[in-house]
């Protein structure tokens, strides 16, 4: 008897055609932004993976992008690696972030498959669809959503970054993180507290129970006091925001203090720039300032994964909008009220939104430090 020879399965051929996508053909206000149907994406070259997207969220950059920053950041973006146009946008699409599972990839991508789940940033995550490199997506984590996955990549990378990689964090270090109720700042003070911190978190009233629930040991509420005139001295500042002077900075720092800046609410270009010389000066001797932009890759979205599925992390979401109503998420989000992240949602088969149940830290976290 000869055997028949074994039957091999046909790659499914990737379906073509159009997706919907939310999309500007100017920078502006909320308004500038439509929901429309775009040509659905093909892996390539430089983005070899294709997504199947179900939540994306919301960042400070997306805002910075749509409305287009003053013409001088968009002529120096590129030494800072922001790339936005000049007279208009240089895509269309808009936002970062996403979850979701993987539709297709080209031939040279070997770490994933159609089917896995996956998470990291994609070019253009306001969509159904999306491009990711392979050196920026890992497999989600486990133990949580597509929505909650979502709101964790450019906000955990950040926290992480700040913490580990610029504020050189150490077990038993005092360390204050200024704007802690936000999206970088309730990883941050998650983060800080699994490496072994003793965290002091700076948020508004609103906030106080929600960072005490996340692990901090101190809370101080900057609409009543000012934490700079305390009293008290630490090992590590993360800032988010520059709500002060580098002189009050310096006043609260242990001696080989670290202060790291990771973000600004307001007059970007200045600030930005104004700290930049400042800090050139005010580093001298043996307290550090520094600011940094995050790095997107893999390696370190395996290490969010690793502290989610430990419990270490908690993504805190404020609120979910359906892809559809993208411009009222983002003007939520400008209204600078936000308790953690915003995500967008996307349900492929309903056209609806998968998820909307707004989500908080509940009272036992279920693990110890």
């Amino acid at each position: 008897m000869i055997d028949e020879p074994a039957m091999t399965a046909e790659p499914k051929p990737l379906e073509t055609g159009l997706m919907k996508a939310i999309v500007r053909e100017r920078f502006g206000s909320p308004d500038v932004l439509q929901i429309k149907k775009v040509e659905k994406p093909t892996p390539n070259q430089v983005r070899g993976v294709l997504v199947k997207i179900y939540a994306s969220s919301v960042n400070a950059a997306d805002k910075h992008d749509m409305r287009g920053a003053s013409l001088v950041i968009r002529l120096i973006g590129p030494l800072f690696r922001l790339s936005m146009g000049v007279r208009r946008p240089k895509e269309p699409g808009l936002g970062t972030d996403f979850a979701g599972v993987v539709e297709a990839v080209r031939n040279d991508v070997t770490q994933f498959k159609p089917g896995d789940e996956v998470y990291g940033v994609v070019n253009a995550a306001y969509a159904e669809y999306g491009l990711a490199r392979e050196s920026r997506i890992a497999l989600k984590p486990s133990n949580t959503s597509f929505e909650q996955c979502a709101a964790v990549p450019i906000a955990g990378f950040t926290a992480l970054q700040a913490l580990r990689d610029h504020g050189h964090i150490k077990p038993g270090q005092k360390v204050l993180i200024n704007g802690a109720g936000g999206g970088v700042g309730t990883f941050a003070v998650q983060i800080a507290k699994a490496f072994g911190a003793r965290v002091t978190a700076v948020t508004n009233s609103e906030n106080l129970d929600m960072v005490r629930k996340l692990g901090a040991d101190q809370v101080i509420d900057y609409t009543q006091e000012d934490y700079t005139k305390k009293g008290e001295s630490y090992d590590l500042i993360v800032e988010i925001g520059a709500s002060h002077s580098i002189s009050d900075y310096k006043r609260i720092m242990n001696p080989k203090g670290t202060f790291v800046l990771v973000g600004f609410k307001d007059k970007i270009v200045r600030r930005l720039l104004y700290f930049i010389v400042r800090s050139r000066f005010a580093s001298r001797g043996d307290k550090k300032f520094t600011f940094f932009i995050a790095k997107s890759n893999h390696d370190d979205l395996v290490v969010l994964k690793q502290l989610i599925e430990q419990g270490d992390i908690i993504p805190v979401i404020d609120r979910a909008y359906p892809l559809a109503e993208t411009a009222q998420a983002i003007r939520y989000f400008e209204e600078g009220r936000t308790r953690g992240k915003i995500v967008i949602t996307r349900d492929h088969d309903t056209d609806k939104a998968a998820w909307s149940d707004p989500y908080t830290p509940p009272p036992g976290r279920g693990t110890s430090r």
